[in-house]
């Protein structure tokens, strides 16, 4: 097993890393404090194919390896945790399930607009009485001909004040007294679709999290993806896959936080010398350090099992849980290392802080991580 990263990885990080430096860097705190979505950024990035990642070239996108789409998120989010949401949720659970179940006649009208990042994809699963329970989604759709008629609300949809194109997660009939979960890919301009208020959210407040309603929406029936009560099998492969760019938005939250403690460490005198030499400060330093590197190696093995083709759901949990856990570690250990600057919006662990826990909730919570970890140990063979 090779663990040094192969020179295209190298250049990949180097380059989003300036990048997100340059872009990002200087605006990052105004967009938290004043939870503003940069179009002006995103602009910037759909030439350089941060939108279609993992779409294959011939619909425009980079076509790369999970490892290289990791170390994109990560040095996105390690600037902008905020951004890095937007990257990772676009293409892990907005395009992958076109690029991984779409028929060709949907890759070939969906997946060009949004490599290019003309429409920026979502992912629509969570309602009011639906979020760790799948099972209690009331979103309806009703065939009508060769139409669909939806009809439901979803709640804290990342992306979802900006997106132009919804994966909609929607009750099927399937047969007598049957009924099973769907996907349907809906377009922002469908008549019916529309758009709630932004939430006022504790971090990645750059992102534009809301509410997305559907009444008497109508789509053509090439809209469904897969076949009708697909969406269970569709849904659990796809958070799969956007379960590694959680992890990776974690770690990219959780090495800014490490990197501007070391730096503050060194710089901040206390008793006449700099806190770096106090043997508290350095086993904090020392356990970031080993849970980041720790958390990159559980990362990227994964990233590797899914481009080999191999089953990697409980890695894919093991991973965001570690992953989520580590940047919500590490960036308490860091406010508690600037000590009462840490809690000041003046220094941008203060931002860390707040950004990293929800990593410990979305696509998935950690406590649903553990579930899938845990049936998949129980259940191999002894």
């Amino acid at each position: 097993m090779d663990f040094n990263p192969c020179m295209k990885h190298k250049v990949i990080r180097k380059s989003v890393r300036a990048f997100a430096e340059a872009e990002l860097g200087p605006i990052v705190s105004d967009l938290d404090r004043e939870a503003r979505f940069p179009w002006e950024i995103v602009e910037k990035m759909r030439p350089l194919n941060f939108f279609g990642l993992q779409v294959p070239e011939k619909y425009g996108g980079a076509g790369l390896d999970s490892i290289s789409y990791a170390i994109t998120i990560e040095e996105l989010s390690r600037v902008s945790g905020a951004m890095g949401l937007s990257i990772t949720v676009h293409n892990s659970v907005g395009a992958y399930p076109i690029v991984r179940f779409g028929t060709e006649e949907q890759q070939k009208r969906f997946l060009p607009s949004l490599a290019s990042g003309e429409r920026i994809g979502a992912f629509c699963l969570t309602e009011a009485s639906a979020g760790s329970d799948a099972s209690g989604v009331e979103t309806y759709a009703t065939i009508d001909g060769d139409e669909y008629i939806i009809n439901g609300t979803k709640i804290f949809v990342t992306n979802g004040g900006v997106c132009g194109l919804a994966l909609i997660f929607a009750n099927t009939d399937i047969g007598p007294d049957r009924k099973a979960p769907s996907i349907f890919i809906v377009e922002k301009e469908t008549p019916g679709f529309s758009v709630g208020e932004t939430e006022d959210l504790c971090g990645m407040r750059a992102n534009p999290v809301s509410s997305l309603f559907l009444e008497d929406c109508r789509v053509e029936s090439m809209h469904l993806l897969g076949q009708a009560g697909d969406g269970l099998k569709i849904g659990l492969e796809s958070l799969d896959v956007g379960r590694l760019g959680i992890a990776a938005q974690a770690l990219g939250i959780a090495q800014a936080a490490f990197e501007v403690s070391v730096r503050y460490a060194k710089e901040r005198q206390q008793f006449k010398k700099p806190i770096s030499r106090f043997q508290t400060i350095q086993n904090y330093i020392a356990d970031m350090a080993t849970e980041i590197d720790a958390a990159r190696l559980l990362l990227y093995r994964v990233c590797a099992m899914k481009d080999d083709h191999m089953p990697f759901t409980a890695e894919a949990s093991m991973a965001k849980l570690f992953c989520s856990r580590v940047a919500r570690k590490v960036t308490e250990k860091a406010v508690q290392i600037h000590g009462g600057y840490g809690y000041s919006k003046e220094y941008d662990v203060e931002r860390y802080f707040r950004d990293a826990k929800v990593t410990e909730i979305y696509e998935g919570t950690n406590e649903i991580m553990q579930v899938v970890i845990s049936r998949s140990v129980l259940t191999r063979p002894s």
